[in-house]
């Protein structure tokens, strides 16, 4: 079960049925047999912070947060939208593209552990946003 809770006043229109088919096709893609709830919390640029100042010891705002893994009890994507529309103009791949990162994240991929990870998160990060039909 993939479920959406968009809390942000100003992107309200943001398309959740798409991000729930992207969010199921990369889960499929990287094996997930199990029957996972996954939620997706939309918020803004204040809650964000919050989290990620509280969680990572980082304060200021940031485009996407994961916590849990997929798998455990709770596996929980949190976007910001103002902070996605600053990664670049085309606002949908962007999203997509966090959407796709924070994933991956659950999935237990670390881009700030090795150069390695790195290069092997973001090229899965790559394949899957090519994959995406916009």
């Amino acid at each position: 079960m993939i479920e959406i809770n968009n809390l942000s006043k100003k992107y309200k229109k943001i398309d959740e049925l798409f991000l729930k088919k992207v969010a199921a096709k990369v889960l499929r893609a990287e094996g997930n047999k199990k029957k996972i709830e996954l939620s997706i919390a939309i918020v803004n640029p204040e809650e964000i912070k919050k989290l990620n100042k509280e969680y990572r010891e980082i304060n200021k705002p940031t485009d996407v947060l994961s916590f849990g893994e997929i798998g455990g009890d709770i596996s929980e994507i949190v976007i910001c939208p103002e902070e996605v529309e600053k990664n670049g103009e085309d606002f949908k791949k962007q999203l997509t593209l966090v959407l796709i990162h924070g994933i991956l994240h659950l999935f237990r991929y670390d881009h700030e552990k090795t150069k390695q990870e790195a290069e092997k998160m973001f090229q899965k990060q790559e394949e899957y946003l090519s994959k995406i039909k916009f």
